[in-house]
């Protein structure tokens, strides 16, 4: 399954780098952090959707939230919504009001989507026990 998440371009590597820093001492850590993550970028998200709605044409705001969750998406390799960050900040920097709404749409999306599909791999791993957080995809 994790191996479908990179080929589909939901993870990247960096996902590999914060996996790599697990170990018996603290063997729920990757689970953790992505926890942490979507607790962080939901309230990221809100803050972004407040500031779209609370002050229009405000690029320079827009940009700037959108650049804390761009960073928390890199922080983990999820690598999707990374992208649709990078697209809603060109949008800002074009001025371009709907490519903004287009792309935050898209950022929910992917977010939901990778939100789901990551509770679906840790559940699996809960279920293998530990020799199956042990694999790394085949790049």
């Amino acid at each position: 399954m994790k191996k479908s998440l990179f080929d589909q371009g939901y993870l990247d590597e960096q996902f590999c780098q914060v996996e790599d820093l697990q170990d018996e001492a603290s063997p729920n850590f990757v689970e953790e952090v992505v926890t942490l993550f979507f607790k962080d970028s939901g309230r990221l998200m809100s803050n972004i959707e407040q500031a779209l709605e609370k002050y229009p044409r405000d690029f320079n705001r827009w940009d700037a939230y959108m650049q804390q969750l761009k960073g928390s998406c890199c922080s983990i390799g999820a690598s999707r919504m990374k992208n649709e960050c990078m697209s809603f900040r060109d949008s800002c920097g074009q001025g371009n009001v709907e490519g903004c709404m287009r792309s935050f749409q898209k950022v929910k999306r992917e977010h939901a989507v990778l939100r789901q599909k990551l509770e679906s791999y840790f559940q699996l791993l809960r279920q293998a026990g530990p020799a199956g957080a042990a694999t790394r995809p085949i790049m």
